[in-house]
């Protein structure tokens, strides 16, 4: 009568074995195997054989990691208090250093970037920062790829997503972006009044050469204004231009 029970506990155990034992592992999984607490081996992908008691697994995953930076305080070289954001991109490419080398590389990272960027841009000006992303992002890449390094994780990208001011910075930016524009416009006048006036003083000299030009520049003139009114005009006809005719 006690054979039955201890059958069905026996095959309760071995079943339980094997699902110990083996294991499945996708593409892009691997399994960190150690033996008797010191690393044993690299296993996976596919079905993978764990001794019990042993031998314990445990996975990491090589697919690319989406991580996002929370919002840091920064200040700028320039004295801007701005909340910078930002999105890492990064993956495993040593499971056993990045399960032996640090305790959780997930957090390790995440708090590594947090730093590094709030380091980074506050050795930089608000314009920068506005204009010299792509700079900052390689920067900031370059720091955390080399820094993570030991952990077996490999930096593909950093990408900062939001660089936001108070509203007595904004409105002073605008100032100076107004500011700006005008300038702009009375320097692009002053080059415009005086191209005028050289091509102006060019074409007194022409006309200052030849006396029938600068008379025939008048009656041209005559001819405009009076084209342009519809009362009669009177103009003082200078002697010289008579003469002139005359002859």
């Amino acid at each position: 009568m006690l054979g039955f029970p201890f059958a069905g506990i026996v095959i309760f155990l071995v079943l339980a074995l094997l699902f110990v034992m083996f294991r499945v592992l996708r593409e892009y999984e691997r399994g960190v195997i150690f033996m008797l607490g010191r690393f044993y081996k690299i296993k996976g992908p596919g079905l993978i054989i764990i001794v019990p008691v042993l031998q314990q697994m445990v996975k990491v995953d090589l697919r690319t990691i989406v991580m996002d930076v929370p919002t840091q305080d920064v200040i700028s070289r320039d004295n801007v208090s701005v909340q910078v954001n930002a999105v890492i991109y990064f993956r495993v490419v040593d499971p056993e250093r990045a399960i032996v080398q640090v305790e959780n590389f997930l957090e390790a990272t995440s708090q590594l970037s947090q730093t590094t960027l709030r380091s980074v841009l506050g050795q930089h000006e608000l314009d920068d920062m506005l204009a010299e992303r792509e700079r900052l992002n390689a920067d900031i890449q370059n720091i955390l790829d080399k820094q993570t390094e030991a952990w077996g994780i490999k930096v593909a990208n950093v990408e900062i997503k939001h660089v936001d001011l108070n509203e007595s910075m904004v409105r002073a930016l605008a100032k100076q972006a107004e500011a700006e524009r005008e300038r702009r416009a009375k320097v692009i006048h002053a080059m415009g009044e005086a191209e005028a006036a050289e091509k102006l003083a060019e074409a007194a000299r022409v006309l200052s050469a030849q006396d029938q030009a600068i008379q025939l520049r008048y009656l041209q003139t005559l001819v405009e204004i009076a084209g342009d009114k519809s009362s009669t005009l009177v103009f003082p006809v200078p002697v010289d231009l008579l003469d002139k005719l005359r002859s």
